[in-house]
């Protein structure tokens, strides 16, 4: 699964960060500052989809890799 992330629409509240703090990292700013398409390791998948569906601006997703 990978880690994708809208800058964009993302309003720096933070919350995916202190869920899963290893796939959702933050800049300077406080906005989610993932790599597009990281890779998410097997034991923190579920932890990675908690803190993707706790954005408030729903900003971001889990998404199977591409083959």
């Amino acid at each position: 699964m990978r880690a994708v992330a809208d800058r964009g629409a993302c309003c720096a509240y933070g919350v995916c960060h202190e869920i899963c703090p290893e796939v959702w990292t933050l800049d300077d700013a406080g906005i989610v500052a993932i790599a597009d398409g990281a890779t998410i390791p097997a034991a923190l998948l579920d932890k990675a989809i908690e803190g993707a569906q706790a954005c408030p601006a729903n900003a971001l997703s889990v998404e199977p890799a591409a083959a």
